[in-house]
């Protein structure tokens, strides 16, 4: 095999990894950034505990997925945000052929819509929730797109002004542009974008609804929204 192929066989495996219905369906729901019982997830994609097992075994040798144990439970969650970064891209491909077809029942239809609004990829916020923080950011000059996502000395300035610590770990980039699969745009990731949805979650801006990864802008949320980035109310329902 030439130097040239050397990634070959580890590209192969990587794909075959992905290239199952089941196994898709839990990288799916982790992208919620949350880890998941092994029973969770067998429910979640419809298949038998054991099947699942087996599953969830090829993902984590292929070090897609990281597990841990508390007594009796196995948990399972995405082994970093690049493995999520990942599986959202390529998620992002297919998603206008998914949105094509029509949901079958009115609860889907309705998880349909809650996810476009607002929702979790992996640990920053998507939907029209995050394009509408992202253009807010964006349009205050606290945040640059130009030639890619870059937080401006205003922005990190904004950032601290608001307490949302901004920790850097490891090579993880400050901000990051993600493209987001039901909008069709980029909307904000990186340090910066999971910050930011860490500190909207803990402080009641946001409440997860459902059981994917949908969230929910509250009250207290919309004025806080409102009142740091200038959104309007109507932007976020």
């Amino acid at each position: 095999m030439t130097e040239r192929d050397a990634g070959a066989p580890g590209l192969a495996r990587l794909a075959g990894l992905l290239a199952d219905e089941t196994r898709a369906a839990c990288l799916l729901a982790l992208l919620d950034g949350r880890a998941w019982t092994a029973g969770e997830l067998a429910r979640h994609a419809g298949v038998a505990a054991s099947t699942l097992s087996e599953h969830l075994g090829k993902l984590v040798a292929g070090g897609l997925l990281a597990e841990e144990r508390q007594g009796r439970h196995r948990y399972v969650r995405m082994a970093d945000d690049r493995v999520a970064q990942l599986v959202e891209d390529l998620a992002a491909q297919v998603a206008p052929e998914a949105a094509a077809r029509r949901p079958r029942t009115l609860r889907a239809s309705s998880a349909g819509s809650a996810m476009a609004r607002g929702r979790t990829c992996y640990d920053h916020l998507a939907g029209r929730l995050g394009i509408a923080v992202t253009d807010a950011l964006t349009g205050r000059g606290l945040l640059r797109q130009d030639t890619g996502f870059a937080l401006t000395d205003a922005g990190l300035g904004w950032f601290d002004t608001a307490g949302i610590s901004l920790r850097p770990t490891g090579r993880r980039p400050l901000a990051r542009a993600c493209l987001d699969w039901t909008e069709r745009r980029p909307h904000l990731a990186g340090v910066a974008g999971a910050a930011l949805c860490r500190h909207a979650l803990d402080t009641g801006w946001c409440v997860r609804i459902g059981s994917e990864r949908a969230v929910k802008v509250t009250p207290s949320g919309e004025r806080a929204l409102s009142e740091l980035l200038g959104i309007n109310a109507v932007a976020l329902r």
